[in-house]
């Protein structure tokens, strides 16, 4: 049962914590810079043109697929792309032919902020996803690294070598037992994750029910989401120039990609900054936030230069591209009809506690 008083309710807890806030009420302070940027260029949507090879430059609407597409297989999971129009037996046929076993991580191919992501065990946890998905989505190869994390990398145009500009460590949800008290409670008692009760809820099921032993660890989530629960620590302290090798040779053979965070699982730190022993679990364009920013340890000051920094460098790789590219701002009446198909897919998956 969740936390009913109030001092401890999810509204106060969002209320106190501005990590928590919704994205536009996290931006609309710094909304003027935007206006003012849009007004230099004479486009509100000058951020389609930050990644010419990606639909909207990865600003909304973008199919994973489809991005997955620019990277070279080694760099991602085996992934599955699934056509709602689809049957069932066709989806397990093209699951087996690409050799991908369960556990298997399925999300919707278009998506945004962790929503529909999904740990499948069986084929009757995958054929229950197949019919209660509204869109096309994908399946994939889950990665079994330990380790997650977020890193922005953003590079000129005109220039050979980019920046990382900052990295998020991703702290898995957990709860641990005393032998007492059932996982929902568990849940409900911890503030963080009762805020997110109903979606942990959804995916564990069942087991919300369990009653862990004294000291007994259960991980709520694989996959490091906000917005189910996980923690984010600002890495940025990390960044080296090894780091920046990796990530400079990855991101250059990207064709069109100059902004945006690539999520990746990995096993180790000292691994990664080798290149070796990762895998790119998502990559975001220009619609991507830099979520260093969202460290409980950061004033909401901070995060306002970081915004205000990240679309400064977005700006100015948006305007090379256009003005020496010829690379197409997308116009008004198309970006409002991309944001608003985007906010009906976000409403359905919402609805559904994903």
């Amino acid at each position: 049962m969740r936390v009913k008083n109030w001092l401890g309710s999810v509204a106060f807890t969002k209320l106190l914590n501005w990590e928590y806030w919704p994205t536009n009420v996290l931006y609309a302070p710094v909304g003027i810079y935007w206006l003012w940027l849009s007004f230099k260029c004479r486009s509100f949507y000058f951020m389609t043109a930050a990644n010419p090879s990606i639909h909207t430059g990865g600003f909304v609407m973008e199919s994973k697929n489809d991005v997955y597409a620019l990277l070279s297989p080694a760099l991602y999971p085996t992934t599955v792309f699934v056509e709602k129009k689809g049957t069932f037996t066709q989806v397990r046929q093209h699951v087996t032919e690409a050799d991908i076993h369960f556990p298997c991580i399925a999300k919707p191919d278009i998506g945004m902020q962790g929503l529909g992501v999904k740990k499948i065990s069986n084929w009757p946890e995958l054929e229950a996803y197949h019919h209660q998905m509204p869109f096309s989505f994908l399946v994939q190869s889950y990665i079994n690294f330990p380790c997650e994390a977020g890193v922005f990398y953003y590079r000129l145009p005109h220039e050979k070598t980019g920046k990382i500009s900052g990295v998020v460590m991703k702290e898995f949800a957990a709860i641990t037992g005393n032998g007492q008290d059932t996982v929902a409670q568990l849940v409900a008692q911890n503030k963080r994750y009762n805020l997110y009760y109903n979606n942990i809820a959804h995916e564990l099921g069942h087991k919300m029910n369990t009653i862990l032993g004294n000291g007994e660890s259960l991980q709520l989530l694989d996959y490091g989401n906000h917005a189910r629960g996980s923690k984010f620590v600002d890495g940025s302290h990390l960044i080296t120039p090894a780091l920046e090798s990796v990530f400079n040779e990855i991101c250059t053979q990207i064709p069109g990609f100059y902004y945006g965070r690539l999520d990746i699982k990995y096993n180790n730190w000292h691994d990664l900054e080798q290149g070796k022993n990762f895998s790119i679990i998502e990559l975001n364009g220009s619609g991507s936030s830099p979520t260093h920013i969202l460290d409980p340890g950061h004033s909401i000051f901070f995060a306002w230069r970081e915004i205000v920094k990240h679309w400064r460098v977005m700006y100015q790789i948006a305007t090379h591209n256009h003005k020496v590219h010829k690379v197409p701002y997308l116009s008004f009446a198309a970006g409002i009809k991309e944001v608003k198909a985007s906010g009906r897919i976000k409403k359905m998956l919402r609805s559904k506690n994903w």
